[in-house]
């Protein structure tokens, strides 16, 4: 996107980004639902049996990556298919910050 800013006038470029961005509005979010569904099979079969002397730290750090997946995911439903707007949290910060500790917590999981 940057470099197509530099070779067409600021009208051609607020034009294409605008047609990049319909096409990503319609695809993202039915994107995320999938990724959220597989996210749920995978809990499912990777989480394993919880041992006597309780959870290990790989099954905590997968169950947080697992409940700030479902929070995006209720979230983007409630956006794309019902039109709900969320009550707290309107920005996109938030979710975008959730996504990163997501992939963070990704990383430590196996350390």
């Amino acid at each position: 996107m940057a470099k197509m800013g530099q070779s067409l006038t600021p009208e051609e470029h607020t034009k294409a980004r605008e047609a990049v961005m319909i096409h990503v509005r319609k695809v993202v979010p039915y994107s995320l639902m999938v990724a959220v569904a597989s996210g749920l099979f995978l809990f499912s079969q990777v989480f394993g049996k919880i041992a006597d002397d309780g959870l290990s730290r790989f099954q905590i750090l997968l169950s947080i990556k697992a409940f700030f997946g479902l929070w995006l995911g209720f979230r983007g439903i409630n956006q794309k298919l019902f039109g709900i707007q969320p009550f707290v949290f309107k920005s996109h910060l938030f979710p975008f910050f959730l996504v990163i500790l997501v992939i963070f917590l990704s990383q430590f999981m196996n350390i």
